[in-house]
């Protein structure tokens, strides 16, 4: 630790800052201490690096990354301020050395502490890849050893003594020897790579040497991909159980879970966290840190942790015994966990249609439903369904969020006191936000449920628009409030127009920086969104709320974000000002539920909508309207179209069914109806459509 210096901060927060830990090219890491005595580490962003807010976004966004990740094997945020003029993220702060340092100090672990910190490692991604983040540079300087066990830092690059990003590319490295064949060619990386990685690790931890070594970083990025990991003085039992993890192609890899349950150590395992040179390393570092935390004449004792962190008794059905020829098989011969709470899943895609020879020709078989599970809608318009991960979830038919298999249709859970109506927003790829009748704003894990965290401030009723760092609501006293998702605070409250909050109420779209809302008297309104400041209105839009798209245009060196604006002309404007820079008018005014322009949706570098009955198709780059496929007069403005593979899904006029079109050339494709009217809502997750209407839910597949 260094000494402050001229431009040190004295204090960050409730934090009294005591020295420098480090230094990068985006922000400078304290060592601070809080009144009650608990450490941290601070970290500041550069001065200099303070006006550009999208950085300070992505420096407060490292604090929503951690705080995704629940479990115990990581450094915990406990705080972090976006206000002032310099933003600081604190974290636990960790005294041991990474296992790198201990390695190299202290030798190779023996085979009994390579099982317990394997079985740590695995319980660790699984939390990681249950939050719905991969790693991407797990290695043992991204390890630190604790008193309490081994911690994985480093959701960016990281400092070792604080696990919080120091460079400003915000791009993770392919680390040399660790990094998987996947990441090395630039490939698409899921959890697999991270197991490949912790592969690696245990290499290094059982010998002290790398699986894949070279005399430069390409000849070792080749034995990655092409060759042989060197396991030779690797001990034969641990050997057989790390080569299925450094597998070239991720599919055959194992799980963490069924890794952590096939290296489960025997008892004592953990001795070498509590006896010997480590014990010792890992204890003198506590004690210096607490002594340099401690006031001025206080004296600081310092004893043995008593918590226990590393299994010491082996998993559920014991590990089956490996023989020669074996090794690639060990995780796949294990029992079946017995039924309990719902498990974490994966997505499944559903396998994609040929176009039909004849257009129109018969709609498909559902791919299951329709069930009579849905709420019937309260206010007429049902509830949007949402899909993550292995299951979509809506409104059920007897109260509450419930959620469905999306492969099957068979139930999962059900969250009876969600308030399904306020609406259900995607957080990450795993989690999602909801509201429960009190008005508190709740985090779940899509797959299983369980709740991740939750906020009674929020005083929500409605959910409006997520951004990725903030969730945007309508209270019950009918304001707009920010919720900071990272920092799980309230970020501000304004008022909302009295005219917005007519009908089924506003709708909404965010970026980074910006908020856009449309009311039921048809006018959008422009939000800064870090004070809530309204920038801009454009009145007399529509004679209902239609949902806006924002959408980013990305050439060569330049960015520009844009909204549209559906209703009495499908209008673009300038998201920043509000200008208008580009408008098609429809033929004849709307009138609620029916006519003008509806919510366009996204489709690569194109946008799709509905137009007095004709679904469209915009080009990006001019705008022209390209027009084609007659959906019929006065269809649903409200009910976005959806795209699944080569397929555009829109609502028939007077909410007679649903019709599936070619993406590329307009052709009907079918349509589709339950044998009822009335509206509908519809969203679309791996190749298939999910429809409500009369509270019935079916799934559909698409056209390829």
């Amino acid at each position: 630790m260094k000494p402050l210096g001229p431009g040190d901060p004295i204090r960050l927060g409730p934090y009294r800052v005591i020295g420098v830990l480090g230094e990068g090219g985006m922000g400078k890491v304290y060592f601070g201490r809080d009144h009650t005595g608990a450490i941290a580490a601070v970290k500041v962003l550069l001065p200099e690096l303070t006006h550009d807010q999208n950085l300070v976004q992505r420096f407060l966004r490292e604090a929503h990354t951690a705080r995704a990740v629940t479990g115990a094997g990581v450094a915990r945020v406990l705080g972090a301020e976006s206000e002032g003029n310099r933003p600081w993220i604190a974290t636990e702060f960790l005294s041991g050395p990474t296992l790198d340092e201990a390695v190299r100090a202290y030798g190779p672990f023996d085979t009994a502490g390579v099982r317990a910190l394997a079985a740590s490692l695995a319980d660790t991604l699984r939390d990681i890849h249950a939050a719905g983040l991969v790693h991407r540079d797990l290695k043992p300087a991204n390890i630190v050893l604790t008193s309490t066990g081994p911690r994985v830092i480093d959701f960016g690059i990281a400092r070792p003594e604080h696990g919080l990003t120091l460079t400003t590319t915000g791009q993770v490295p392919v680390t040399p020897g660790y990094g998987a064949p996947e990441q090395v060619l630039g490939q698409r990386v899921g959890p697999a790579a991270d197991v490949f990685s912790l592969g690696a690790v245990l290499v290094y931890a059982a010998t002290g040497q790398r699986a894949f070594d070279g005399t430069h970083v390409a000849a070792v990025q080749y034995e990655v991909v092409h060759g042989e990991a060197r396991l030779s003085t690797v001990p034969e039992e641990l050997r057989a159980l790390i080569i299925p993890c450094l597998a070239k192609d991720p599919g055959p890899r194992p799980t963490p879970e069924q890794i952590a349950g096939a290296f489960a150590p025997p008892r004592g395992a953990d001795r070498s966290w509590r006896k010997g040179p480590l014990a010792a390393d890992i204890a003198r570092r506590q004690a210096e840190a607490e002594r340099q935390a401690a006031p001025e004449g206080a004296t600081v004792t310092v004893g043995p942790s008593r918590r226990r962190f590393l299994r010491t008794s082996l998993g559920a059905g014991g590990l089956l015994a490996v023989s020669g020829g074996g090794a690639g098989i060990w995780w796949s011969m294990r029992e079946e966990t017995p039924k309990g709470p719902p498990r974490n899943g994966l997505a499944h895609q559903a396998a994609l249609l040929d176009r039909p020879a004849k257009t129109p020709g018969r709609a498909p078989e559902p791919l299951w439903g329709p069930l009579p599970v849905a709420a019937a809608p309260a206010d007429g318009v049902p509830t949007t369904p949402l899909s993550l991960v292995d299951v979509v979830m809506f409104a059920g038919k007897d109260g509450g969020l419930v959620a469905h298999l999306a492969k099957t249709g068979e139930e999962k859970w059900r969250l009876p006191d969600i308030s399904a109506e306020a609406g259900v927003l995607a957080m990450t790829e795993r989690l999602f936000l909801a509201v429960d009748a009190g008005g508190t704003l709740r985090v779940h894990n899509a797959s299983t449920s369980a709740l991740e965290w939750s906020l009674p401030a929020a005083e929500a009723v409605r959910l409006l628009a997520f951004d990725g760092e903030a969730v945007y609501v309508v209270t019950k006293d009918n304001r707009l409030r920010a919720i900071n998702t990272g920092l799980q605070t309230v970020r501000w409250t304004v008022p909302i127009p009295t005219l917005a909050l007519l009908g089924s109420g506003p709708k909404g779209a965010a970026t980074g920086n910006k908020l856009v809302l449309t009311g039921a008297n048809g006018n959008a309104w422009g939000f800064e969104c870090f004070q809530g400041s309204a920038i801009w209105e454009a009145k007399g839009r529509a004679s209902s709320a239609v949902e806006p798209l924002v959408v980013t245009y990305k050439r060569e060196t330049t960015k520009t974000e844009s909204v549209f604006l559906g209703g009495l002309t499908l209008s673009v404007r300038e998201l920043t000002s509000g200008r208008e820079t580009w408008s098609d008018a429809a033929a004849a005014a709307p009138v609620e539920g029916a006519g003008g322009w509806g919510p366009p949706v996204s489709d690569g570098d194109a946008l799709l909508g509905v137009k007095d009955g004709t679904l469209v198709r915009l080009s990006s780059d001019r705008m022209l309207v390209l027009g084609y496929g007659a959906v019929g007069p006065g269809p649903l403005p409200h009910v976005r179209p959806v795209v699944q593979g080569r397929t555009v899904w829109v609502v028939l006029a007077e909410g007679k069914g649903v019709a599936a079109h070619s993406t590329t050339d307009g052709a009907r494709f079918w349509t589709w109806s339950t044998d009822s009217h009335g509206p509908w809502a519809m969203s679309g997750a791996e190749n298939r459509v999910f429809l409500v209407n009369d509270g019935k839910i079916t799934a559909m597949p698409s056209v390829g």
